[in-house]
């Protein structure tokens, strides 16, 4: 039974995507598994995944969805199928690897040894002993935009856009992935928000680790273009306006807590409340 199990969003990734790499971390960490979702690609990635999947299917799964819907649901739809896994937790890593790999057992450990923590989040932080490549202009933008987007949250956070998470897998993640997110672009984001009206502000804050990188590097030919920069901004108003002036997600958090205390569970449910599993990894279906 693996321990983690990653959701991997590929979109045309046939000539760049490293399946070496990902076979001999999955050799030499068994507790941790991958789930590709090829995203409508229109090369051959898909043929690729389903391949490389197949020869090893107790590790790895892919799965297609039929046209491109965009990164946010790809992750959204993996992580669905991610958590009906008997994993008990449950992430996400961008299939350029821009961050590594090994990356992925410091994130498990993480939550490993703090059990009261529902997530623990990658976070490209320049310290000393640390290679985090990445561009002057972009790590300006970034933390600009990550200090607005803590502003709005009302929790701080110091990189809210790194693709790697790792979540705990529990009813309050499916809560978390349950809904289509509204942003193409910044649903890190947007799972946050969820994370903080579900609950406290403290509550929110308390239960997400940061894991400063040990490595990091800026992969070319990446698809992030500085125009999405400004759509994400505008993004950001909406996803405001969404969770926190509008009562939409409060009823939804009210409904939520009915359903719990009928069933006599609390809500949000308490980060180690993993509940048992029924299908192995290689079964998952899109």
């Amino acid at each position: 039974m693996p321990k983690s199990l990653f959701v991997i969003p590929c979109y045309n990734e046939a000539d760049r995507i490293d399946l070496a790499a990902f076979a001999a971390f999955a050799a030499a960490n068994p507790d941790i598994d991958f789930l590709f979702v090829n995203d409508g690609s229109r090369d051959g990635t898909s043929e690729l995944l389903h391949q490389f999947a197949d020869r090893q299917p107790e590790r790895f799964a892919a799965i297609d969805l039929p046209q491109n819907q965009g990164k946010a649901e790809a992750v959204r739809i993996g992580m669905l199928q991610a958590l009906e896994q008997d994993a008990e937790y449950v992430g996400f890593l961008d299939a350029d690897l821009a961050t590594p790999l090994a990356e992925c057992r410091r994130l498990q450990d993480a939550l490993t040894r703090r059990p009261e923590m529902q997530m623990a989040i990658g976070v490209r932080l320049p310290l000393a002993g640390h290679v985090i490549e990445r561009k002057p202009i972009r790590r300006f933008i970034g933390s600009g935009f990550a200090r607005v987007a803590s502003t709005l949250l009302g929790i701080s956070i110091a990189d809210t856009q790194c693709g790697a998470k790792l979540i705990r897998n529990n009813d309050l993640a499916r809560f978390l992935f349950a809904t289509p997110f509204l942003s193409r672009w910044i649903f890190d984001v947007e799972v946050f928000a969820r994370l903080r009206v579900a609950g406290d502000r403290q509550a929110a804050r308390s239960s997400i680790y940061e894991l400063p990188l040990e490595s990091w590097r800026e992969i070319p030919g990446s698809k992030l273009k500085a125009r999405h920069f400004l759509l994400a901004i505008g993004d950001l108003a909406l996803i405001y306006r969404e969770y926190f002036l509008s009562s939409r997600w409060k009823d939804r958090v009210a409904q939520e807590m009915e359903t719990a205390a009928e069933a006599s569970s609390p809500w949000p449910p308490a980060p180690h409340n993993v509940r048992a599993k029924t299908k192995p990894p290689h079964k998952a279906t899109a």
